[in-house]
């Protein structure tokens, strides 16, 4: 079992440049089944999550490679088969975003019902009742969905909770549906944007993406497409939030402020100094100490529940108290027992955890427990006294490229182990 070493205590300072979004790179490798020309990507980052939707891909038959310039080239052309087995969707909840494009060009789908990071409920059902809505038959048996639609329909369809995924598989349904689909409090997230930029870019037709409705008229066909995936603002705020534990300063390129907006705030409060450009972000702590920073996770634009492990880290070392709520998954404060292994002063109460920063952590043997949780434990090791030793890091193997490498760029002490 991999496991990441780091000795902390070292101030980080450098620059790094930021890969392509995981979140976006997944959906639109998933629409790629919806055409039958090549589709070229570029900015496609080397992840887990990334290698597993490929291997689903090819084993439908889709064509997947890799040029001499590292663009990913995928062809759809021919689809032997229209299941998702459970031995590779198992570990990997985006692996349901296949349903949506099987369903809208093939009229059938069999998927298994998802896996992934244990840190909550994601129902599917939100997406079942969306196809439903729209003219597909689909039944859930033997830890399968079963999903048949002679043809898909356009139809007005409310989720009734935010769903990202849900958005995007029906967006993804709806571009071969007769008529027109007006998805209702939609997702809002950038990687939605970037996933409907792609399918505009093949010729579907798809507006009011960004807002909370969607509205998508449907298509005869699609084109050959080119699409660089836009860059990944967690992974942004996650290095901002490593640098700026240890008091450090960092130049992060490709990447931008634009989808941000509300981590830099925080970061400001903290006591960062951010500067910002078109594809740029710059952190200086001037050496200061942190400063306590309440917030609340809600859906985009708001604060994001994929930094809350991270600001979670932040709050142990710096000064006050500061109350952090999690308001979109229910087991999403796993780490904090980790934390506390570490020498952390933080208390959860219901969805609400309030901390007391402490002078210093300190090294101790911890597990990771989801990929967000990982990245929260890696940042607080940074500031820790010691070697701290993180088990089960094949979590932060799915949505971080490079990690080592990359903090290596700002002079950390890290390796792994695989002994």
């Amino acid at each position: 079992m991999h496991k990441l070493k780091i000795t902390g205590g070292k101030r980080l300072i450098g620059e790094i440049k930021i890969s392509g979004a995981k979140n976006s790179a997944l959906p639109i490798l998933a629409a790629s089944l919806l055409s039958s020309k090549n589709i070229t990507l570029t900015n496609v980052p080397q992840l887990k999550d990334i290698s597993t939707m490929l291997t689903l891909l090819q084993s439908m038959g889709v064509e997947v490679i890799f040029d001499e310039k590292m663009r990913l080239i995928l062809n759809a052309k021919e689809i032997k088969t229209f299941i998702a087995p459970y031995d590779l969707v198992k570990t990997m909840r985006a692996s349901i975003l296949v349903l949506g494009p099987l369903l809208s060009r093939f009229g059938e789908a069999e998927v298994s019902l998802p896996g992934g990071c244990a840190i909550g409920a994601r129902p599917v059902n939100l997406h079942i009742e969306g196809l439903r809505a729209m003219g597909a038959d689909i039944q859930v048996k033997n830890g399968y969905i079963m999903a048949n639609a002679k043809k898909l329909y356009g139809a007005d369809y409310y989720f009734p909770e935010i769903s990202v995924t849900g958005t995007e598989n029906i967006m993804m349904a709806a571009v071969f549906a007769e008529g027109k689909t007006v998805i209702g409090n939609a997702a809002k997230e950038p990687e939605i944007s970037d996933l409907a930029d792609f399918l505009r870019s093949m010729g579907a037709e798809i507006e009011g993406d960004g807002t909370d409705e969607i509205i998508v008229s449907g298509v005869k066909k699609l084109q050959e497409s080119s699409h660089e995936v836009l860059p990944d603002r967690i992974e942004t705020g996650t290095y901002l939030a490593a640098v700026a534990i240890t008091g450090g300063r960092v130049l992060l390129k490709n990447t931008s402020s634009k989808f941000l907006e509300s981590v830099i705030e925080k970061f400001k409060l903290a006591g960062a100094d951010i500067q910002t450009g078109n594809d740029w972000i710059s952190l200086d702590m001037h050496e200061k100490k942190l400063k306590a920073v309440n917030f609340e996770t809600t859906p985009y634009p708001g604060f994001p529940t994929d930094m809350q492990a991270q600001f979670c880290a932040l709050n142990t070392v710096a000064d006050g108290e500061a109350e952090m709520r999690e308001t979109i998954f229910e087991n999403r404060f796993q780490h904090v027992v980790e934390l506390h292994r570490m020498g952390a002063n933080i208390n959860i109460k219901g969805n609400t955890a309030r901390s007391v920063g402490v002078p210093k952590l300190k090294a101790a043997p911890v597990m990771a427990t989801d990929l967000r949780a990982s990245a929260g434990l890696i940042i607080a090791a940074l500031a820790a006294d010691g070697e701290t030793v993180i088990d089960r890091i094949y979590h932060i193997d799915r949505g971080y490229e490079r990690i080592e490498e990359k903090l290596k760029q700002l002079g950390a002490i890290i390796s792994r182990d695989s002994s």
